[in-house]
């Protein structure tokens, strides 16, 4: 980009800063208290463009604490910022709002700095030296990956990058629990398929039992002979190989990598309950009740003590969490977040407990909690999968709407709320579907840089001052908003934003192309305006594809 020109460089973040130094400057100035002011002042875009380009409520918040009239401090502020080279008027409105109009240049400006941050354009340093251990999935090895978990894979995977933009260090971790009665049962049908018996009463269906089974049969020929306890463990060991072989494999193919598989039985075998234990006997966090061995969780904010060693002297499953979440700050984690399923709401007091009670932050460990997906075609609920019978797998969606597809409707809605995935409309290649929406906007973008290319349009010295258009202007203005979305996303731990904003940018893109020749016509030689609007372009496509990596969800060059 070429630095002929001198712009004054504004982004929402960088005007509330602005605003809130200028209230600071006008409060001193009269003697008046500055610790009136917010840390964070609001500038907002206006519900009705034709109020300016940002509004904010800076002297309603301020007035009263000091003891003046707000339109009377509105009007001093106003005075001042409307002499800031990178604002072009501050008006008052109603009680004492503010409206302000950038400077044409100063939104120019916005565009040089994207192409020039590039893919950086939305990362910050907001959770620098953050070593964040984020665990999601972690579903048991005893079937494939249900749609919860297909959920929760989508949405931790874009957590994970929405951190890392935001200066942490994640860790992906997948929890993997080899240790209990659900495996048990597991085992129980595998060997029941293998003789040709039916499924036990408690067991798992479904045809990927049998193929396990066959696998484990043709591998060892005698795995059925023998008494029952090394037939059931032959199954156990082979079973969960085979199935969390593939589990990894869907994931992989679903664009989702861990960097840790953490084995439950690790932390039995390797003496680490046993320790958590001891540490929580010496401190007092552990009495004994009824022959058993109880945690006072309820000095920690539970709803009950929790047993941990039952009286028959076996761990409950709490010991395991126990040792995990110690584990997990031993290995130099600042923060744990735990991504659960429906079912698990309780955890969220257990596990700060449990960090509590071990001498760490309780607010060092996070729970979200995921409601469920359900899948719709023609209105009506798709209940059977071909695979695993009556649970609807990662594949099942996959192969209904693809991997882009499939991630991108899991990752636009809150988890906090139920999903209805309905098949027709992700399947349309149309612009009903968000995910097709948000890809052609790039295509487009691409297929725009192409034509420019061959068209003799280029972005250097682009005289960014040109771009006064109302449509432009919105498109600017939306495309200065990504860094405080990814930062509201980071913080709030809701990678859903990003997509929503990418749907609004794409539309604010498609106004623009609709109203704004980019490109000169046929016949016509390039204009300086074209240039300017190839440069907004290119930013554009930039932004789009910034955010559709935070989702994992590929940018395509041409549809």
């Amino acid at each position: 980009m070429s630095r002929a020109l001198h712009f004054h460089h504004m982004t929402p973040a960088d005007l509330a800063t602005t605003v809130r130094q200028v209230t600071v400057d006008v409060l001193r100035e009269r003697d008046l208290d500055t610790t009136a002011v917010p840390e964070a002042v609001t500038v907002e875009r206006p519900r009705n463009p034709e109020h300016g380009d940002y509004a904010t409520n800076v002297a309603l918040q301020v007035a009263k604490k000091v003891g003046m009239n707000p339109r009377e401090l509105a009007q001093l502020l106003a005075d001042v910022l409307a002499n800031h080279p990178a604002i072009d008027t501050a008006e008052i409105a109603g009680p004492g709002f503010i409206n302000l109009r950038l400077a044409s240049d100063a939104q120019g400006q916005l565009v040089a700095t994207i192409l020039e941050a590039g893919e950086q354009f939305g990362h910050s340093e907001l959770y620098d030296g953050q070593v964040i251990n984020l665990e999601f999935v972690s579903a048991n090895p005893t079937g494939p990956i249900h749609l919860g978990g297909t959920r929760w894979a989508a949405v931790g995977d874009s957590l994970g990058r929405v951190l890392e933009a935001s200066g942490a260090k994640v860790t992906r971790e997948y929890y993997f629990n080899d240790h209990g009665g659900q495996i048990d049962r597991f085992a129980r049908s595998l060997v029941a398929a293998a003789k040709g018996e039916p499924t036990p009463e408690d067991g798992y269906g479904g045809g990927y039992i049998y193929d396990i089974a066959q696998v484990i049969v043709d591998k060892h020929p005698e795995a059925l002979e023998g008494d029952a306890a090394t037939v059931q463990e032959t199954f156990r060991a082979e079973g969960v190989e085979l199935m969390f072989a593939q589990i990894k494999r869907s994931l992989h193919e679903f664009g989702v990598d861990f960097d840790v598989y953490f084995h439950e039985n690790s932390l039995f075998e390797s003496g680490a309950v046993d320790k958590a234990v001891q540490t929580l006997k010496d401190n007092g966090n552990l009495y004994e009740a009824e022959g058993a061995w109880w945690l006072r969780s309820t000095d920690f904010g539970d709803d009950k003590d929790r047993v941990v060693i039952k009286s028959d002297g076996d761990a409950a499953y709490i010991a395991g969490d126990i040792a995990y979440v110690a584990d997990k700050f031993d290995r130099g984690h600042t923060l744990a977040i735990y991504m659960l399923g429906a079912d698990h709401h309780g955890y969220i007091a257990r596990l700060r407990a449990a960090a509590q009670a071990l001498g760490y932050d309780a607010n060092a460990v996070e729970v979200l909690i995921g409601q469920m997906v359900n899948l719709v075609r023609d209105g009506e609920a798709v209940k059977m999968s071909k695979r695993a019978g009556t649970v609807i797998t990662l594949e099942d969606l996959v192969e209904a709407i693809g991997v882009d597809g499939a991630r991108y409707s899991l990752v636009r809605s809150s988890v906090d709320s139920s999903l209805d995935i309905d098949l027709d409309l992700w399947q349309k290649q149309s612009s009903d579907n968000p995910v097709y929406y948000v890809q052609y906007g790039h295509a487009r973008l691409c297929s725009i840089d192409r034509k420019a290319a061959e068209a003799g349009v280029s972005v250097e010295g682009a005289d960014l001052s040109l771009l006064t258009h109302e449509k432009e202007g919105d498109l600017i203005r939306t495309l200065g908003e990504f860094p405080a979305v990814v930062k509201a996303a980071a913080e709030l731990r809701e990678p859903h934003r990003i997509a929503r904003y990418a749907e609004e940018l794409a539309s604010a893109f498609h106004k623009f192309y609709d109203s704004c020749q980019i490109l000169p016509k046929a016949a016509e030689d390039p204009q300086p305006i074209h240039g300017a609007r190839l440069a907004l372009a290119q930013a554009t496509r930039q932004v789009l594809a910034n955010a559709l990596g935070m989702l994992g969800v590929s940018a395509p060059e041409r549809m």
